[in-house]
Parts: C-alpha cells; sequence; structure tokens
C-alpha cells in the first residue's frame, strides 16, 4: 500500500490549477516554469506565450528548452510533466497578444493564475521598444487578464530600481511621472527621430529605458486593483541560483555575470564603482520561490489590502555585502577556478573616480583593443577587439548607474512573508539565508558562468591554471605585476594550482 504523501499549504493551493506564463523563455522564465512543475506537480497546466524565432516553430524551441541542464532533475524524476506544458504562438506585443480566438478562449476560460515576466531588459533599448514591450505589452497580458473568469492571482515582475527619485523604496506604488498612456500614445505617433529627441527630457532622472517603462508598466497594473487579484514583486539585480535546481545556474551575461566573465577573461581591468556601497542582489532561485509564494498568498489572505499589494524582493537588512567585498573574494575564486584563453591576468579593481576610472579604460581597454585588433590585420585574421571593447563599455556604462549610489529598498513584507511560510513550504520555497555561504556561492557562480554560458567544460580547468600560471608570469616579466599580484597569485594560485574542482 502506497504512503500518501501530504502536500504542503503551497503546494496544494496549485493543485487543479491552469497557469499562465509570459516571459517562459527568459533566465526567470525557465526557473518559474522548472520550479512549479517540479515541486507543484499536481497543477493541471502550464500555458506559455512564446513566437516564433529564427525560423524555429514554439514547439522546436521549447524540446530545446526542456534539454537543458536546468530541467535536468525533471528529466530524470517526473520525465511525464513536460506534456502539461503548452506552447502559445503568440507576441505580447500585438493586439490580443497574437493569440487565435480559440488560444485566447482557453485562457479566458481556463486560467487561474499569471505570472506576468516577459520584458526587454536591455537598459539601452530604443524608448519606443522599451515602452512597447515593457508598458504596452503588459497593458494587453491586462487586457486578457480582465476577461479570464477563473483568475485568482496576477503576479507583475517589475524591479527594485524603477523608482530612482526615492531615497527609501517603500513596498508600495508611487505616482507616476507621466501618465503611461500619453507615453503609449506618444511613442505611437512620433517617428523615431523625434522620439530619440526628445528622450533625455522624458526618462529624466532615469537613466535608462528599462527601468523608465517598468516604473510605468506598474501604474498600469495597480490602476486594475482591486478589479483584478494583482500584485507586483520587485526584485533587485537577479544572480545564478543560490542551490535549485542546481548550484550556480544562468544563461545569459546580463548585468554582474557580464562583468565576471569579462574581468574572468582579462578584458575588463577597470569598473566604476564605490566598493563601500552595498550590492543590492537576490539568486534567481530566492526570487522565483518568492513569486510563487506571493501567489499563493495573494488568494488565501484574508485580509485584503485597500491598495495593490507590493513586495520589494531585496537582500538588504538580511545579509548586506559591499561591492569591494564581491570583488575581493570574487577575484579570489577567479584564480582558483579560472575561465578558458584568458588574454590578461584576472586582477581588475573598482573604481570610485570617475576620472581615473577613464583612464584606466583608455590605457588597459582601448589601447591593447586597438593593439590586437592591428596585430590580427597584419595576420590577416577577423579583427574583433575593438568592436568587443565598445560593447563592454556600453555595457559597463550603464551598469555603473546601480554601483555608483547606495540603494535602500524596505523589505519588510519580504521578510514577513518568508516567516509566514509554514512546514515543508519553508524548506522548499526558501526565498532568503541569513547564513548563506558567500564564498561557496560565488565559486558556484563562476562554476555556473564557465559551464553554462561560455560552454567550457570542468575538465579544461587544469588546462586554465596552466595559462593563467603563464600569463602571471608575462605579466611580471613585462612590468605589470604589483605586490598585490605576487600576494594573491602566492596565495590563490600556486596553492590552489593542482585542487581539483
Amino acid at each position: 500500500m502506497e504512503e500518501k504523501v501530504t502536500k504542503s499549504e503551497i503546494q496544494s493551493f496549485y493543485i487543479g490549477k491552469t497557469v499562465f506564463i509570459t516571459g517562459a523563455s527568459g533566465f526567470m522564465g525557465k526557473v518559474l516554469l522548472e520550479k512549479l512543475l517540479y515541486c507543484c506537480s499536481d497543477l493541471v497546466k502550464i500555458y506559455v506565450l512564446m513566437r516564433m524565432k529564427r525560423g524555429r516553430s514554439i514547439e522546436s524551441r521549447l524540446d530545446d528548452m526542456f534539454k537543458l541542464p536546468l530541467f535536468q532533475r525533471l528529466r530524470n524524476e517526473k520525465p511525464n510533466l513536460f506534456k502539461k506544458v503548452i506552447p502559445l504562438n503568440g507576441d505580447i506585443c500585438l493586439p490580443d497578444l497574437g493569440l487565435i480566438d480559440q488560444q485566447r478562449e482557453l485562457l479566458i476560460n481556463e486560467v487561474n493564475v499569471v505570472f506576468h515576466f516577459a520584458a526587454t531588459l536591455r537598459l539601452e533599448s530604443k524608448l519606443k521598444d522599451a515602452i512597447e514591450m515593457n508598458t504596452t505589452g503588459t497593458q494587453k497580458v491586462l487586457d486578457v487578464a480582465k476577461e479570464m473568469k477563473h483568475l485568482e492571482s496576477f503576479v507583475h515582475l517589475s524591479t527594485a530600481f524603477c523608482h530612482v527619485d526615492q531615497e527609501e523604496l517603500g513596498e508600495r506604488i508611487y505616482n507616476p511621472p507621466v501618465e503611461p498612456q500619453d507615453i503609449m500614445r506618444l511613442v505611437q505617433c512620433l517617428d523615431d527621430e523625434s522620439i530619440d529627441l526628445i528622450t533625455p527630457k522624458l526618462l529624466h532622472p532615469h537613466s535608462n529605458t528599462y527601468t523608465y517603462s517598468k516604473r510605468l508598466a506598474e501604474t498600469l497594473v495597480a490602476n486594475e486593483y482591486p478589479n483584478i487579484p494583482c500584485c507586483i514583486a520587485r526584485p533587485s539585480i537577479v544572480l545564478p541560483s543560490y542551490e535549485e535546481p542546481m548550484p550556480g545556474w544562468v544563461d545569459n551575461l546580463n548585468g554582474p555575470i557580464g562583468l565576471l566573465v569579462g574581468a574572468g577573461k582579462g578584458v575588463i581591468r577597470s569598473m566604476h564603482c564605490n566598493g563601500n556601497y552595498h550590492a543590492e542582489v537576490i539568486p534567481v532561485d530566492f526570487a522565483i520561490n518568492t513569486l510563487i509564494a506571493i501567489s499563493y498568498k495573494l488568494t488565501t489572505d484574508k485580509k485584503k489590502s485597500k491598495s495593490i499589494p507590493v513586495i520589494n524582493v531585496t537582500q538588504g537588512n538580511i545579509k548586506r555585502i559591499t561591492w569591494a567585498e564581491i570583488l575581493e573574494k570574487g577575484r579570489e575564486r577567479l584564480h582558483e577556478y579560472p575561465f578558458d584563453g584568458a588574454i590578461w591576468y584576472p586582477d581588475g579593481d573598482m573604481r570610485s573616480s570617475k576620472f581615473v576610472h577613464n583612464h584606466f579604460i583608455f590605457f588597459f581597454h582601448i589601447i591593447p583593443a586597438y593593439l590586437i585588433d592591428f596585430l590580427m590585420l597584419i595576420f590577416r585574421q577577423k579583427r574583433f577587439m575593438v568592436n568587443l571593447q565598445n560593447r563592454i563599455s556600453n555595457g559597463l556604462e550603464l551598469l555603473q548607474y546601480f554601483t555608483t549610489r547606495e540603494w535602500k529598498f524596505c523589505n519588510d513584507k519580504f521578510i514577513k512573508l518568508h516567516e509566514e511560510l509554514q512546514g515543508a513550504d519553508k524548506e522548499m520555497f526558501i526565498n532568503l539565508r541569513y547564513d548563506s555561504d558567500l564564498d561557496e556561492y560565488i565559486k558556484n557562480v563562476i562554476l555556473g558562468a564557465r559551464q553554462y554560458c561560455m560552454k567550457e567544460d570542468l575538465s579544461t580547468l587544469p588546462k586554465a591554471r596552466r595559462h593563467q600560471k603563464i600569463i602571471f608570469f608575462k605579466c611580471k616579466f613585462w612590468g605589470f605585476s604589483s605586490s598585490r599580484i605576487k600576494m594573491k597569485y602566492v596565495h590563490n594560485v600556486h596553492i590552489h594550482a593542482n585542487k581539483n574542482v
């Protein structure tokens, strides 16, 4: 006789539910999809909005996605659950999400829970593109949600950085700088040249179109409450997984991960950053567990809020860590677990002075890039370094907005949500740790970026360590070494040269 397995409160909530996810093919969307299937296996089905890409059908894209290491435990333990995922060919930028009438009726008649993740994350996007995807796209998803007959919760994924004019971001909604509908109409009426001309004035005090368009989207969601059972979740910078479904899972080079890889490869030597400021980051599995729990709480909380529930999914007041601490620990781990093909010893540094940083960029980024491309030209090889450095410089310019100021986020509701989790939910849907091991986590982040982003097998680590040793002595011979490099080398490279992962 089989032993009856008792379901946790969150698992019980998802029994018999139908879920609709936008942005399921993105970094956070994939982790959400895997977690729901693995831990809330008794849900009925999950509809995911996808579009054809590079001539590949949505079915083909979904099959390829399920082959990723992220879904390994599902393939091993619960392979039959993949059939519960049903892709719908659509696009949030199109009327009615680009769905045919039959598909739209399925959503209206069946869906209980919506996770709206779809967005363009590119900080450098044109204003029109960002508004159409992040703001108008949100309105289109809301329009469909308003017709859903059995909707119990609508979770909108925002960002903790979308209210840059607040000294401390509270867990509440704020008035927008302009009405979202006005901006949505504006970008439709004006030509691209006119939009580019007025973009700086419209964005102020925002430094990029991403945070601006996400701020306006929050207003659209808040305007539908309480007619729609919706809430807003604002994670800070989302990093690779802490533990689930595997330590260090990541599939893109956005933000700090691109910086990490660039530093590890030796192509980034300087970062404009105030090391004393705190890093507002959160592992992706903590963020996803929070969103799943928020959906459950939104439905089961008997005391309904008068204003839309907003939760800042941030680490402040839990375990504070500075950018300098992350850099120091990251450098140590990069010396232990180097990337393949580094062109320089990974010993870059952060600089709080923009003037000093720009000088380092010129001498250690730009000049070497032109020198390498000149050598490539002589040997009739394809030149790439100048273009690469231009892309790196643009990325650093955008990222430094988040690393050169102290962010303060109130997260009382986030902590309360953790404290209110009961029994198995507290272990199954972990959303914060007061005792997290930063050294181990950074090691896993590096190894994750190495395997999943750069496709570098861990078996190449001994070779990479030998290569790093050669680079160190070359730098020393050429006079580029410093006492810090020597000390770090002795402590991190020589001792760990033969150390296995």
